[in-house]
């Protein structure tokens, strides 16, 4: 099972046309309507603990919105 941090919001037919999976292997804009998080775990934090916490593996996250989500941040990947 992907985790949260691993998921696109689009499906395969959009992300063969996105220039940031197929051509930049980009995180995914969080101006991007299909970047928004579902998953009931999201919570937005401006901690700053969280936000610079250097031993988080920020590599992982498929999606610029976990770079600000504190369950990323706390049970994210570790470096």
């Amino acid at each position: 099972m992907a985790r949260c941090w691993e998921v696109r919001g689009c499906d395969e037919e959009m992300q063969a046309e996105c220039l940031h999976e197929t051509t930049f292997h980009d995180r995914c804009p969080a101006k991007c309507a299909f970047a928004v998080c579902d998953f009931p775990q999201n919570a937005v934090t401006g901690d700053p603990a969280l936000v610079f916490a250097p031993d988080v593996d920020r590599e992982q996250a498929i999606k610029e919105s976990c770079l600000y989500c504190a369950f990323f941040l706390t049970r994210g990947p570790r470096l």
